[in-house]
This record gives C-alpha cells, structure tokens and sequence, in this order.
C-alpha cells in the first residue's frame, strides 16, 4: 500500500492551506475515504463465494463465473495506471465523489442484472469506478493530515482497513447468499456508497493539479490485459486470435511506454532490482491468494455440496489472522528491514499451498479451513514489506506512480491467475485444483529466491 512518502511535506502542507469548502474534519474525511476503499476491495472477493448461486441463476457455466470476476479485477488494474493522474487534474474529493456515486449505481446494476452479459458489463463498470476511488481515497486522506506523525497513523488505518475487507469478503458473500440472494452482495453497497457520500461532505474541495496522462499507454495496456485473459478464459481458435491482439497490443504498449515523456509505466522503473522483485513477490502473492479463494470457494460449494455460508465460515479463520499478520508485519519491517519478513512470508506461503495439496473431496472442511491458514498468514507477512521496499527504492516524487503500479501489478496477476486456473480445473476439478496449487508455490518459490537476491536489506 501507498505511504507517507507519496508527497512531500511541504506539498501536503500547501495542499491543505489550498482546501477549499467546509470546515475540515479529518476524522470524517477518513472514515468516509476508508469506507469507499473497504467498499471497492471487498467487492473484488466478496463476489467468490456466490459464484455457484450465480451459476444456477443465470445459466452460467465456468468460463462466464471467471467473466464474473475478471471484469472487475481487470478494469480496476488496468485503469488504475491512470486515475491517479486524473484525480489530480480533477482534485480528490471530486473525483471520489464521481467514483463513490458510478459504484453504487454499477452495483445496483448488477444486482438487477437480468442475464449474465448485463452482469458482466456492470461488474466492468464497478472496476472502473473503483479505479478511480482508491488513489483519491488515499489522497483525501493525505491531505486530511498535514501532520507526518498524524497522516502515517491514518494511512495505515486506511490500510488496514482494505485488508480487513480483502479478508472478510468470502465470509460476507457466504452470508449475504444464504440469508437472502447472490443479488445482496451488490445491494449492500448502496446504502454504504451513500454513507460515504454523506460523510464526504465534511471534506474540504481538493485543489486541481496539472498531472499528465498517456492515453495510448493506457489504451493498449486495456486491450493487452483483456486479450490474454480473453485468450486463456476462452481457448481454442477464438483463445489463439485473442493471443495474438494480446501480442500485438503489449508490443504497441512496449513501444509507447519507451517513447512517452509521461509514460503509464515507466519501464526503467524496472531497472532497479528492489522495484522488479517487490513487484514479482506482490504478484505471486495475488495468483496465490486470488486463485486459492476463487478455487477453494467453488471446492466447498460444487464438490463437497456445502451451502454458500458454509463455504464463507471456512474462510473465517484465515480472514481473522490476515489483519492482525499485516500488523506485525509492519513492526517486523520496521526492526529487521523488509527482505526477512518477505522471504518467511514468501516461503511460508509456498509451503501452505504445498500442504493444501493434501485436500480431496474427502477431506474435512474444518481440515481445509486450517489448512488455508498458512497460505494467507504468509501472503499477509509479505505484502506490507514489500511495499515498504518498493516505496525506499523510488525517490519520493515517483512514489504515487510507483504505487499504482504495484497495485495494478498484483491486480492484473490475481485476475489472470483466476483465469488460469478456472481453465486448469475445468477438465478435473482435484486435478485441476493440484496443478493450480503447485504452480502457485512455485511462482512463490521463485519471487522468494528473488527477494533473497534482490530486495532491500
């Protein structure tokens, strides 16, 4: 996650002398920009849970349930690498406000979607509000609290708060399902989209910055990330013709970014070998975690027959150790530096995912849920220092930009991992669900090993 380091203090403290509008409340303009965060993080693993309700209801198989939630993880990652930008041109609040209100409406959207392509589209339209409302939620609280001391406690607050919503998503999907309808994941978010639009209006009007954007960086990079995951969702004929727009996009994407003054993604970002394993290790991380709650939330449903609240409760007791590991995290980080707690997290993680290999349709589902433990207590142990290493390695001006792409990076590997493995179980789900399983702690392997040589002391 983003940090304190993201603007200089002397810029933060002009920004805030700059606030125009009501008088200042920061601990409202920080509730209302960690409830939009918690808002648009719970969404991208709440919706796991009642993929199989989903399924039945609107007569979709496998590849339409991955759709369900690739459209939202890749419309949040893709256009994550710009909003930023545009949330300075725009100002904070009134780009939060804009993406607070097209979420709500996007989930009123889905949760009225009639068929599966409508669900769909309305899911994209969810990423791209919440591309929007993450760097201006961070924002707004950035320029809440001019002091460094007060803003560092706020900004971990706020992220903390996504974190505690990442984890919880299964448990709330699962219970939203069974007590009324899969269509109760989106409705809840319209009386709580609301609530943060109340609560914004206490924040102070943010002032306009020029930022520069690279809309054809962004638009290549859009048709890049659909492409491939369009080609391993699909297969076949139609998989090969989407490969191929996927191979002529990213080398367009290559090409621009090398020429832009203002580029998306600046490549030589990646020269610095701290940069190049943080982001490796918060990848792997994202294919492990994402592609173990979709798998496993389909597992418990479709295989072993439990309800959609079954299924959730399961997640319970990983969901409860991810944010109180995330804290100690950050104070292992701050005493040893971040490559120890990332390789014990990396490698603790790998060996959980080794352990789950051990599951098959006759295993406990109290086995599974502690099984699940390991894997997430190690992706939680990992992600804080990494960032912290990755916000060190980037001078202090590059750092928003740095961050974005961070995000974006374990967005994009989350989605495209959802979708390489819904491809690997659908022909044998326990095979399918070994060789996912397998992959993913090799990945881990490999980015622990990179951190070992690589990343920060």
């Amino acid at each position: 996650m983003p940090t304190d380091r993201t603007l200089p203090h002397k810029q933060l403290l002009d920004d805030h002398r700059e606030l125009k509008g009501p008088r200042p409340s920061p601990g409202l303009t920080l509730s209302a920009a960690l409830l939009g965060f918690s808002l648009i993080t719970l969404d991208a693993s709440v919706v796991n849970v009642a993929l199989p309700s989903i399924g039945s209801a609107l007569g979709a198989g496998l590849s339409g349930l991955q759709w369900v939630v690739d459209a939202y993880t890749l419309a949040f990652a893709a256009l994550m690498l710009s909003t930023g930008a545009f949330a300075d041109r725009a100002g904070a609040s009134r780009a939060y406000a804009l993406g607070i209100a097209v979420f709500t409406l996007a989930s009123a959207a889905c949760g009225l979607a009639p068929n599966l392509p409508a669900l769909i589209g309305a899911r994209v339209a969810q990423g791209v509000a919440a591309a929007v409302v993450l760097p201006a939620s961070l924002a707004l609280v950035r320029q809440a609290y001019p002091d460094p001391a007060r803003r560092s406690r706020a900004v971990a607050t706020w992220a903390a708060g996504g974190a505690v919503a990442m984890a919880l998503g299964p448990v709330a999907g699962g219970a939203l399902t069974t007590a009324w309808d899969w269509r109760a994941i989106f409705f809840i978010n319209l009386p709580l989209g609301a609530l943060a639009l109340l609560l914004l209006v206490r924040a102070p009007r943010s002032p306009r910055r020029p930022a520069p954007l690279d809309l054809p960086g962004q638009l290549t990079a859009v048709i890049t990330l659909t492409a491939v995951t369009f080609a391993v969702i699909e297969g076949g004929a139609t998989g090969l013709a989407a490969l191929a727009v996927a191979v002529a996009a990213g080398a367009a994407f290559v090409l621009i970014e090398s020429r832009h003054p203002h580029p998306v993604v600046p490549l030589g970002l990646f020269r610095d070998r701290t940069v190049s394993a943080a982001v490796a290790a918060g990848a792997a991380c994202s294919v492990a975690f994402y592609g173990v709650v979709f798998l496993f939330s389909l597992f418990l449903q479709q295989i072993q027959d439990h309800s959609a609240l079954y299924a959730g409760l399961m997640f319970l007791p990983m969901a409860g150790l991810i944010s109180i590991t995330n804290v100690i995290a950050g104070k292992l980080t701050g005493r040893y530096g971040p490559r120890l707690p990332m390789l014990v997290g990396q490698a603790l993680a790998a060996a959980g995912l080794l352990l789950l290999l051990y599951v098959d349709e006759g295993t406990s589902p109290v086995l599974v849920a502690a099984l699940l433990v390991p894997m997430a207590v190690g992706c939680a142990l990992t992600v804080p220092p990494l960032t912290v290493a990755m916000m060190d390695a980037v001078p202090a001006e590059r750092a928003g930009l740095a961050a974005g792409v961070l995000n974006s990076a374990r967005q994009v590997a989350g989605g495209l991992g959802i979708a390489a493995f819904g491809a690997l179980v659908a022909n044998g789900f326990v095979a399918g669900l070994r060789a996912s399983l397998a992959i993913s702690a090799a990945l881990l392997l490999l980015t622990c090993l990179l951190s070992f040589r690589r990343a920060g002391r």
